[in-house]
């Protein structure tokens, strides 16, 4: 078993989820920042940040990212990522905009696909103009990856210089229009990278429990979240993110491998380096 410290990341709010189908979402500022700070002591270095706005709609809005991010600072120390992706059908460049505040990361998805009954929109185009966005930040990109055609689609790009040299790959899984979250997809990914890239898994909805366990296993890296499943087991619904985040925790215990404080996740990552 690796001794490579393993990065959690916590998705803790997301675009699809409202107060009306998972009560405990947080959406404020404050609720935010608290969802945080409770990942990020249970165990999670990365908190991959969606925000809402005064309605509790996803926003792109600069100057909400910028009050969610002053009060998670004041809150916790972690690697905070930005997502790039919006809500379905946001604009390229709403998308852009919050890398402006140069977090430590932010994701890039790598192509367009059916998501669920909708169209999730990634054109060559949209992809170059936020991987843009991210080097002329200096940010840590994080490239999404929903199925093989994707990941091969980072190859191409990466060719053409039209995303950035290095990168962490996430690859999400169990969306309606992407892979499933089996395990034979996740070993026939992994088994495509180069040697030494650093990615992680996330399983949507009950994928999420045993793409973590494999991830563990496979000296990958791990996310979760409510913005990915809101479901701690069958029928029971997660009282926080920081109850998904302590069974990660609890379960590499079990497999012997060491969760990544802050600055060990920054190294493997190479932020600030």
């Amino acid at each position: 078993m690796s001794n490579t410290p393993l990065i959690i990341s916590a998705a803790i709010v997301g675009a699809e989820h409202t107060k009306e189908s998972y009560p405990h979402l947080p959406v404020t500022p404050g609720e935010i920042a608290e969802a945080a700070k409770g990942a990020v002591e249970a165990g999670a270095s990365i908190i991959h940040l969606h925000v809402r706005d005064e309605e509790g709609n996803p926003t792109q809005r600069v100057d909400v990212f910028e009050a969610v991010t002053e009060k998670i600072r004041k809150s916790c120390d972690c690697i905070l990522q930005y997502s790039t992706g919006g809500a379905v059908g946001t604009p390229v460049e709403l998308r852009c905009d919050p890398v402006s505040l140069k977090p430590d990361m932010a994701t890039l998805s790598m192509g367009t696909m059916n998501f669920g009954p909708e169209i999730y929109e990634n054109t060559e185009a949209t992809i170059s103009a936020i991987a843009k966005a991210i080097m002329e930040n200096g940010v840590k990109a994080e490239l999404e990856v929903f199925d093989l055609g994707q990941l091969e689609a980072v190859v191409r790009m990466k060719k053409r210089g039209l995303i950035p040299e290095a990168f962490h790959i996430d690859f999400v899984l169990g969306v309606p229009g992407g892979m499933t979250a089996s395990i034979e997809n996740l070993v026939t990914l992994v088994s495509r990278l180069e040697k030494d890239q650093s990615w992680a898994v996330a399983g949507i909805g009950r994928g999420q429990l045993p793409m973590a366990i494999h991830a563990i296993a496979m000296d990958g890296h791990v996310r979760v979240g409510v913005e990915d499943n809101i479901y701690y087991r069958k029928g029971e619904m997660a009282t926080s993110n920081a109850q998904l985040v302590e069974r990660v925790v609890r379960l590499a215990g079990e497999f012997d491998r060491p969760v990544a404080t802050v600055d060990e996740a920054k190294k493997l990552l190479g932020i600030g380096a």
